[in-house]
């Protein structure tokens, strides 16, 4: 950069309000966060209309994250190949065009094309809107700002189980694609209006395409996504298939690592790491990113597996942690003013630590409000993390290396959630069948436990009548005081409740 140009961009300030501008760019983070968790809650429907197995309707999720992950690593290259304004307005339109596309999907197959070009056209959003916003605002009031990004990237995971039950519910799994389209043209105006790009970004050049490095990332980035997202379903290390995956990843990966260090002119500068604040924001992101990926998805599965509830109302769960954070953030912006940045995150992490151990208290009669202010006490931790995390991660990276510093931060809050979220479906799923395997040799008749529980489920379904082929929770009995083994009880509750024991039931009233 000349001397004359660096001297006009320091004195360079946005024609129109910074803040206006801030939510604007966040419209689009948000449109395409929400994406990331609105189609869990809708996998089943989309299944059933296109009649396709769960497993086959996963992989439009799968595909939604690999070229997501791929392009969220490059989006810096990508935004001085096209200029950032010009590429970012690009992934808008698109991602609105791919969203339409989704929701008229007549297969399967079309559905995965148009999640895959999605996911690509989304990778782009998040990484720009940081940039915008980093030179948008001056250093001092970035922490603020970042306040209105978390709105889009801690509510967005949040409420999208919820939206996207309560539309799969009343109206159509089409519908949870759709809305991005009225969302997405609003957004697009209101950046081609009010967003510019600063001196320094109109000055920089691409240095031409990196081919090695850029499919070395989407070679690594890609797999590794393939193996977080599917290993479950493929007994992780236990396939050829996972294997194979998972020995690419770490080729991409570790060569691109090397790539990137040793090439003059790289896809994107690795070498930001170097700063102190961004590397330790960078661990502290992943260990908040795979929490709360990880949480908003188990808990209604809990919600919808185990307790029967509906989309809309496992959704709703995680509902009243949105509100709260919404609330806490302006005091958490003020808080800032009185204690150092990491103090405060020390607080948000300590708040969040305290949380989980009251979380681990799930029993299998646990009420609607207890698993709604679980969730809430985790909420109200991330609220003190994520906008003085991001104030001191980009608090002392240049300006010149705001696009691949954004990018980074962004790929390893992503890649974390993706891996969080793994992780914990995996454990839950062991677990599962450890304590069914457990359980099994319980439900005998030779059991006094089993043969008690059952007389009392039996008497209870009888007074019902011999109509009610479905029964709900509130017909049972109370917990019994006959030593029952209380985990074989709420799997007995459980299997009346999906109508797996209308047997034991037509017995009781003398059916056939």
């Amino acid at each position: 950069m000349s001397a004359e140009a660096e001297k006009a961009g320091g004195d360079w300030k946005p024609r129109h309000n910074p803040w206006l501008i801030a939510l604007v760019v966040t419209m689009g983070a948000f449109m395409e966060i929400l994406d990331t968790t609105i189609v869990n809650v809708a996998l089943p429907h989309i299944a059933g209309s296109m009649s396709v197995s769960s497993d086959d309707a996963t992989w439009t999720l799968t595909s939604y994250l690999v070229a997501n992950g791929i392009v969220l690593t490059i989006s810096g290259w990508l935004g001085r190949l096209l200029g950032r304004k010009r590429y970012f307005l690009i992934c808008i339109g698109m991602f609105s065009v791919c969203s339409f596309l989704c929701g008229i999907s007549g297969s399967l197959w079309q559905l995965i094309l148009f999640r895959l070009a999605q996911g690509f056209f989304g990778g782009g959003l998040q990484p720009n809107q940081q940039s915008i916003i980093l030179d948008t605002f001056p250093p001092e009031r970035r922490s603020a700002a970042f306040a209105v990004t978390a709105v889009a990237t801690i509510v967005a995971p949040v409420l999208g189980p919820s939206l996207g039950g309560w539309i799969t519910d009343n109206y159509s799994w089409r519908w949870i694609f759709f809305i991005n389209v009225p969302v997405g043209i609003a957004t697009l105006f209101g950046v081609l209006h009010l967003v510019e790009d600063p001196p320094w970004e109109k000055l920089k050049r691409s240095a031409g395409i990196d081919a090695i490095g850029l499919g070395l990332i989407a070679l690594g980035l890609g797999c590794l996504q393939i193996v977080v997202d599917r290993g479950e379903d493929e007994a992780w290390f236990g396939s050829t298939f996972i294997c194979t995956m998972a020995a690419l990843s770490a080729i991409g990966i570790l060569g691109a690592i090397a790539w990137l260090l040793y090439a003059q002119k790289p896809v994107i500068n690795i070498r930001v790491l170097r700063d102190r604040n961004l590397a330790i924001s960078c661990v502290l992101i992943v260990a908040m990113a795979s929490i709360l990926y990880a949480s908003a998805v188990i808990i209604p599965q809990l919600a919808q597996q185990v307790l029967g509830y509906t989309a809309t109302w496992a959704g709703l769960i995680l509902s009243p942690g949105a509100f709260l954070i919404c609330l806490l953030i302006p005091l958490v912006s003020q808080l800032q003013k009185v204690l150092p940045t990491k103090y405060v995150i020390m607080i948000g992490f300590g708040c969040l630590g305290v949380a989980m151990i009251y979380s681990h208290g799930l029993t299998p009669d646990v009420d609607f409000r207890t698993l709604a202010l679980m969730r809430a006490a985790q909420a109200a931790g991330l609220a003190f993390i994520f906008a003085p995390l991001n104030g001191m991660a980009f608090s002392s990276i240049d300006k010149k290396d705001n696009g691949d510093a954004a990018a980074l931060f962004t790929m390893f809050r992503n890649v974390a959630g993706s891996i969080g979220i793994s992780l914990s479906t995996a454990m839950t799923t062991e677990r599962t069948q450890v304590r069914l395997a457990h359980l099994a040799p319980h439900m005998t008749l030779l059991d006094p436990g089993y043969v008690t529980l059952l007389g009392q489920v039996r008497r209870a379904l009888t007074q019902q009548g011999p109509g009610r082929h479905r029964r709900r929770r509130s017909d049972l009995p109370d917990f019994p005081d006959a030593g029952i083994h209380p985990g074989l009880y709420g799997y007995l509750r459980h299997l009346l409740d999906h109508g797996l024991l209308r047997h034991a039931a037509d017995l009781a009233v003398g059916q056939r």
